[in-house]
């Protein structure tokens, strides 16, 4: 309760005390049906429409704030897996500086992504619900003004039925003292009681107008706030929504752009390495070209090196040294190649097999696994051929024949498909 003499009159502490009372009467008044109430239904739309408003906007709020702190989140995990990437790419690696740079411009990018949020989100949207308190508090006031309009139009209409009443004792004194009093007193005590009367009506008048206006004044403001407030809400979520949309659109098109970079660099140094690799197994092979070529170690597995053919469900490794000999008609690789008949004195004028593309040596013994596969030894040289049909052809296989069977018999019949990394492109 507030201190008297801080700003408070105990005449306006009495007066407030005094309107909380009349407002709780003329409540109950109205509950139990025995005075009627002011309504607008109209008016009463517009405030279920203000609540339905308010909740949206907070849930909304909640939302965005929490979008928000999951796109903050997902900025330190992408940081902390980007470092770690730098921290293990090694100085002398390809691409060095610039991993260094898309780690750099991708945590920039996070960065900006979440303050653009903060600016064009979610500071409109707390300006947005900044305005719902003040108008809550106004509508909160109106029913309280309502209540006591209410109570000055019963009491001022309760005096009125009165008067007539009052007028009927005023003609007909019944009291000990009008009776008592002389002749010429009871017309002064008459006259005074009709005073008193016309002075309550009077100030019941006067208080019924004071209400009113009061009331009025802060009704006709809300009730053109109230709808305007409803139909800006289509506005206000087109804004936040195209906002954060074309916020997301920049941001995941820039961070495409960084991630496209990030996998050539990537591709590239996987390249090159395994460029390195692929030369040091050519002079490995070129150096073993003059003694045996037998890829397969006393125990059956094969050596440290060979790649896996693309497609098949058993590896060349589990392929065991017992694995039955090869077509008798195929040369060995040990042996000497066959020299192609002499055609106009040169071998490359040689006719070639039909839908012949180029040559390859092979740089790995294959042991074929299947009926339709080639078998063939590192340092042979293949005839690469077209498919007959091209929808048969699986990746990372090739048709062929190998060249000294094709210089001995020329005939297709013992063509095959192999897998293309056991070979490099002669």
């Amino acid at each position: 309760m507030a201190e008297i003499g801080k700003g408070v009159t105990a005449g306006k502490l009495a007066s407030n005390v005094q309107k909380k009372i009349n407002r709780a009467q003329e409540k109950v008044m109205q509950k139990l049906g025995k005075a009627d109430e002011t309504k607008d239904i109209l008016f009463e739309e517009g405030v279920l429409n203000f609540h339905k408003q308010l909740t949206e906007g907070t849930k909304l709020q909640k939302d965005l704030r929490a979008y928000m702190a999951a796109v903050k989140a997902m900025h330190e995990s992408s940081k902390r897996l980007q470092d770690c990437l730098v921290e293990m790419y090694e100085p002398e690696w390809y691409g060095k500086d610039e991993v260094d740079s898309i780690v750099e411009d991708t945590d920039v990018l996070w960065t900006d992504f979440h303050q653009k949020l903060v600016d064009h989100a979610l500071i409109s949207m707390d300006t947005y619900l900044g305005q719902f308190p003040d108008i809550r508090a106004r509508i909160a006031k109106r029913d309280r003004k309502l209540v006591d309009y209410d109570s000055a139009r019963h009491h001022f209409a309760s005096l009125q039925k009165g008067k007539k009443k009052d007028e009927v004792k005023v003609a007909k004194p019944v009291s000990l003292l009008e009776k008592a009093a002389p002749g010429w007193a009871q017309g002064i005590l008459s006259a005074h009681h009709v005073a008193q009367t016309n002075l309550s009506r009077s100030q019941a008048e006067e208080e019924l107008g004071r209400a009113q206006k009061v009331f009025d004044e802060i009704n006709v403001d809300l009730q053109e706030e109230l709808p305007s407030l409803w139909n800006s809400r289509v506005g206000f979520y087109v804004n936040t929504f195209q906002s954060v949309a074309g916020l997301e659109e920049k941001f995941h098109r820039e961070m495409g752009k960084l991630s496209l970079n990030l996998n050539d660099v990537l591709t590239k140094l996987e390249e090159q390495k395994a460029g390195k690799v692929l030369e040091k197994t050519e002079a490995k092979v070129k150096s073993d070209m003059g003694g045996t070529n037998n890829s397969l170690t006393p125990g059956g597995t094969t050596a440290p090196g060979i790649p896996k053919s693309p497609s098949k469900q058993t590896d060349a490794a589990e392929v065991s040294s017992n694995t039955p000999a090869v077509d008798s008609d195929a040369v060995p690789a040990e042996s000497a190649e066959p020299q192609p008949a002499e055609t106009n004195g040169s071998a490359e004028e040689v006719d070639m097999p039909p839908g012949f593309l180029y040559k390859v040596m092979v740089m790995h013994d294959y042991v074929a696994n299947d009926s339709d596969e080639l078998e063939m030894k590192a340092g042979d040289v293949v005839l690469v051929m077209t498919y007959d049909n091209p929808d048969e052809q699986d990746e990372g296989w090739l048709l062929g024949v190998k060249e000294s069977d094709w210089l001995q018999t020329k005939e297709l019949k013992i063509k095959g498909v192999f897998p293309e990394n056991f070979t490099q492109r002669a």
